[in-house]
């Protein structure tokens, strides 16, 4: 995949070897930008509107003027899916920057931002899915506006490393014993029936899955009480799971040293998983 990316600012699409910016572009040299990451399911787009808007909210917070209407950009999605004869499950990439210019820190005039877009293949690890994963915690040291979507990332890389080189597939971070997201993702822990899980403040990036998955505790009569737990909270969870765009509903089985529950994901994260596959027409995995 990935034939025809797009620069959507010029409403051009131009093969990916094609694509080139000046290296003095903001987002290269400043993190200057925001992006978003969007699921595809059988071809479709899951949860593009959603998306779109979190796209436009994070460009206003940081004061970066989109070259486009939400339809427009809208429009232009879908016809790159097109492009690509995209059939099957993968994920598109879209990023803005503030654009090409020498090399100041203050915003410059009269420049319009860069924007591109492009997919590739993802299928789903059904496996992970099924058996859950483990994860490793982390002290949270990022910017105090996680809400916002932006290119500054390399706390979260670095974290996502760190787990990785533990043999583990995410970091959940803390800001002094306060569990606040993982690395690229949302957590929650579950607790004799009720889901818990920070509040949608500035500290954490409120997920389009997560927006999605409290539609799906109300559905189902799950209590989901947003009020922040513990990293001391988490070894006596019932159970504990994660959710991303391309994490989907993600059961965590062992965090560090211990296990949660009995080493199996629970029930209440397999009928939020059920319900996540029911709202994207997906086949049911096993669980």
């Amino acid at each position: 995949m990935s034939v025809y990316p797009v620069i959507i600012s010029q409403t051009n699409f131009v093969n990916h070897d094609d694509l080139k910016y000046p290296y003095e572009e903001r987002g290269l040299q400043f993190g200057d930008g925001v992006y978003e990451v969007i699921r595809i399911y059988n071809g479709t787009y899951y949860l593009l509107l959603e998306h779109v808007n979190r796209l436009f909210r994070s460009a206003e917070a940081i004061k970066i003027e989109l070259p486009f209407t939400r339809e427009e950009i809208t429009d232009l999605l879908q016809e790159l899916l097109e492009k690509n004869s995209m059939a099957t499950d993968g994920k598109l990439y879209l990023q803005a920057s503030r654009g090409s210019a020498p090399r100041e820190h203050t915003f410059p005039s009269n420049v319009p931002a860069n924007v591109y877009a492009y997919m590739e293949d993802f299928p789903r690890n059904l496996k992970n899915l099924s058996d859950g994963v483990s994860t490793i915690t982390q002290r949270d040291v990022r910017w105090e506006n996680c809400y916002i979507k932006s290119l500054n990332l390399l706390p979260n890389v670095i974290a996502k490393q760190e787990a990785k080189e533990n043999g583990s597939y995410e970091a959940i971070l803390h800001k002094e014993g306060v569990v606040t997201e993982c690395s690229s993702s949302n957590v929650y822990l579950v607790k004799d029936g009720k889901i818990y899980t920070h509040p949608a403040t500035n500290n954490i990036l409120h997920g389009c899955v997560r927006m999605r998955i409290e539609k799906f505790t109300r559905d189902l009569d799950i209590p989901l009480i947003e009020e922040a737990f513990s990293v001391s909270d988490i070894a006596t969870a019932d159970e504990l799971f994660l959710s991303s765009s391309t994490s989907e509903v993600l059961p965590i089985v062992k965090v560090d040293s211990d296990t949660i529950g009995d080493g199996r994901p629970g029930r209440i994260t397999a009928r939020l998983q059920e319900a996540y596959e029911r709202d994207a027409n997906l086949a049911k995995h096993k669980v």
